[in-house]
């Protein structure tokens, strides 16, 4: 099967060769301007720009909005005034806001300039807002309607307004500016009588956000609800702007993102592999590689510790890596499936004790499973195939009574550490993979020693 993708860029690239470049803009033009950002970025830096300018204004701006922020740059540096302008009027608010936030103080002041002073102000209000809150993903462009108004009246004002909403499917009613109530287009093109009022047809069970709620919370509203747009009201109810389902799409992708780096042992980094360069990598992993590094210290002092024990029964030693990779994974396992569990709102640090009940006869079950098989395994495998003579009744059972403690600390330990994290306001996400496996293998070593010595009568 020819690869469409590779068929295409080897045309494009054999027009602009050519300099068919009017052959080209008709063939971007049919594109959605996700994909024409994606192309135009990857052309020549003197070619890129060229073809850009050749886009009608709509698909540009649209392309334009999905580029890369260096790209961006790259781009409004080498506006004209006109240029810049015809660019920004296309923007929406938020969508502004977010170019605004990624450029130097230089590019910011031109931006600025040339958009029109309503713009620049809603541009200010939410830049005024916190990061990651509800307040700074907004947009103050959605169709407003008062009480008293007529479903004729409101379809002549979607038609005259419209066209500059981000979104017009949902629309609200407001008095004073409060938030009362919410209608859909819908309703209104099914009313069966123009002069009816918006009053008798409206929903006043209205769900709304504050601007200063988290972006989480709002991408889970939003994943409850399936709604199309979300209201942001302010202190006092009054109604400020809507987050559309495309800007919680894009929360929920960043926080994801996020939490899968923070997981993996990494801290967030806001650009793309392909776009990181290995010295932003190397930033973004060092710190967490020297923390875990230094923390594993710790397994090494216990070894030491105990190091009489282990030249008593050397075999001892073999299993340790067994012992320390099922703790780490059972940990894992509850970390993960508890972040998760956070993250959508399921729990809390309220349901701790039902979470540890739970976790523990899950231990239990895993635990005396896992010690079954690696009885067989030692007895089968170890002493009768391999002939070592020295995996006897006793070490097995130091080996699969330490595998069933271990197995219980590390669930208990991954499900209780990331809620409590929560409690304390750091991301639940930390308390992940990497950081749980170095104290579990701290942790099964002691157990493993102290079982040891009980059981085996090792100084």
């Amino acid at each position: 099967m020819v690869d469409l993708k590779v068929t295409f860029e080897k045309t494009l690239d054999k027009l602009l060769e050519e300099k068919k470049y009017l052959t080209v803009k008709n063939i971007l033009a049919t594109m959605a301007g996700e994909d024409v950002a994606a192309i135009i970025q990857e052309l020549p830096e003197k070619t890129g720009p060229l073809i850009f300018r050749l886009l009608p204004k709509e698909i540009a701006s649209d392309a334009f909005i999905e580029m890369e922020s260096d790209y961006q740059e790259k781009l409004i540096k080498g506006f004209s005034d006109s240029e810049l302008t015809e660019i920004l009027d296309e923007l929406y608010v938020n969508e502004a806001v977010d170019i605004v936030e990624e450029m130097p103080a230089n590019v910011v002041e031109r931006i600025l300039s040339h958009v029109d002073s309503e713009k620049r102000k809603a541009i200010n209000q939410i830049l005024q807002y916190p990061e990651n809150s509800a307040g700074s993903i907004m947009t103050t462009e959605y169709i407003s309607l008062r009480l008293g108004t007529t479903v004729g009246q409101a379809i002549s004002l979607i038609r005259k307004n419209g066209i500059d909403k981000k979104s017009f499917y949902t629309c609200y009613v407001t008095k004073d500016k409060k938030l009362i109530g919410r209608l859909s287009v819908k309703d209104l093109l099914l009313s069966k009588d123009d002069d009816m009022l918006i009053d008798d047809i409206m929903k006043t069970n209205v769900i709304s956000v504050n601007t200063h709620a988290d972006q989480e919370e709002v991408a889970q509203i939003f994943s409850k609800y399936n709604f199309m747009a979300l209201p942001v009201v302010d202190k006092e109810e009054r109604m400020v702007g809507i987050i559309t389902f495309d800007d919680a799409i894009e929360v929920i992708e960043d926080v994801n993102t996020e939490d899968i780096e923070i997981m993996g042992g990494m801290t967030p980094s806001d650009k793309t592999y392909l776009r990181a360069s290995p010295f932003n990598l190397f930033k973004h992993r060092i710190g967490w590689l020297m923390l875990l590094m230094v923390s594993a210290t710790f397994t090494g002092i216990i070894i030491t510790n105990f190091e009489n024990a282990l030249a008593i029964q050397v075999v001892l030693t073999a299993f340790i890596p067994m012992l320390m990779d099922t703790g780490g994974n059972s940990g894992s396992q509850s970390s993960v499936t508890v972040i998760r569990s956070i993250s959508l709102g399921e729990l809390d640090f309220s349901d701790l004790g039902a979470v540890i009940w739970k976790e523990i006869r899950t231990a239990f079950l895993c635990g005396v499973c896992l010690a079954a098989v690696c009885f067989a395994k030692l007895m089968l495998i170890d002493r009768f195939l391999l002939g070592n003579e020295d995996v006897t009744l006793p070490v097995c059972a130091v080996v699969c009574f330490t595998m069933c403690v271990t197995v219980l600390v590390a669930k208990v330990i991954g499900c209780t550490l990331p809620l409590c994290a929560k409690k304390l306001g750091f991301d639940p996400a930390v308390m992940a993979s990497p950081f749980i496996t170095t104290i579990v293998d701290a942790l099964s070593l002691l157990v493993y020693f102290s079982i040891a010595k009980a059981l085996l009568g090792l100084g």
